[in-house]
């Protein structure tokens, strides 16, 4: 009888533990905030290390790596029409692990890495004659895995990798085909991300020294300074808001739906689709959808000028993607779109 006592106990304890954790996760994906909804596939070839940029409402991906060829194509994607039109082709070499931006109505790419040599070479792509225009070489060493956003039409370049990790910081200005050194980034680091928000400059993720970068920082340009932000992983056991923090990674996207920043995918020990949400006026991460296409590494995102969001390309393994997705950071879950 005290067998079958202590069984009977055992069975209701481990029946309740599984009630508990099924209520937990259906309280979880209940309150899941957000909604991915698959666009028509990237037209190009399925690839991996890709740019891209957003020229008002119309987003630009090309060159990357498709598994056998570093590749010159580009492509617009308007998604009103959820249409990608091929543009012309990249007026220099393939390459992977480049930088772009926009500014001042152009879009811009350089440096990154031909299979052979760290570039430094830097163009200019016009949408109205769609022509390519190479400009001024970036002003720091060949490199790639380096981050690059733009704020009142200067570009910003820095950190990445010419065979050690750094951290210097380069403005770019159209209008006069110059660059100028700035504030170095407070941390050495290759495979960041960067975006903007407010006007101010953001960089965090990416690693170094074979350490994922928990560190995070804000650039004002007004200043050409940098100001420490909460770090994006648990630091301190007195500090409880980073308790559920899983951001830290490298090789990951990030991309602005009007006053927010989102992080998603990315590689930390293993693939990532989990998504944060940043909001600059909390200083604040809180967690979001995870992404729906398959866990990968090294897409690519792109913000429209109208809000809109979205991800394409990556790798997982050998398997390179294609399949492009919009974030709906305000609609309910679901799986089925």
């Amino acid at each position: 009888m005290k067998i079958f006592r202590n069984f009977l106990f055992f069975g209701l304890l481990a029946l309740s533990i599984v009630s508990m954790a099924f209520s937990c996760k259906k309280d979880k994906t209940v309150e899941l905030i957000g909604n991915w909804v698959e666009r028509s596939d990237f037209e190009g070839d399925a690839r991996s290390e890709a740019v891209a940029f957003a020229i008002g409402n119309i987003g630009y991906v090309g060159l990357g790596y498709n598994g056998d060829d570093r590749l010159i194509d580009f492509w617009s994607y308007d998604p009103d029409r959820n249409n990608w039109t091929q543009i012309a082709e990249f007026d220099s070499s393939g390459r992977t692990a480049a930088i772009a931006f926009s500014a001042a109505g152009k879009g811009y790419v350089g440096t990154g890495y031909s299979g052979e040599n760290k570039m430094k070479d830097f163009w200019a792509y016009d949408p109205v004659s769609n022509t390519w225009e190479r400009k001024a070489d970036f002003g720091g060493t060949a490199r790639y895995a380096a981050v690059a956003f733009s704020i009142d039409n200067i570009g910003y370049v820095g950190t990445g990798y010419d065979g050690s990790n750094l951290k210097d910081i380069w403005a770019y200005d159209p209008g006069a085909d110059e660059w100028n050194q700035k504030t170095s980034y407070q941390a050495k680091v290759q495979d960041a991300v960067a975006f903007v928000l407010d006007g101010k400059g953001y960089i965090c993720t990416g690693y170094n020294n074979g350490e994922h970068i928990n560190d995070f920082y804000m650039y004002d340009p007004a200043n050409d300074t940098w100001t420490a932000k909460r770090r994006i992983a648990p630091v301190n056991a007195n500090e409880s808001y980073d308790d559920a923090y899983t951001i830290i990674r490298k090789k990951a996207v990030a991309f602005v739906i009007e006053s927010n920043a989102y992080i998603a995918t990315g590689n930390n020990t293993s693939l990532k689709n989990d998504v944060w949400e940043y909001d600059a006026t909390t200083d604040l991460w809180k967690s979001r959808t995870s992404f729906e296409g398959t866990n990968r590494n090294d897409a690519v995102a792109f913000s429209t000028e109208d809000g809109r969001g979205f991800v394409t390309a990556g790798v997982s393994g050998s398997s390179h993607f294609d399949d492009l997705w919009e974030f709906k950071p305000t609609e309910t879950f679901n799986q089925n779109d």
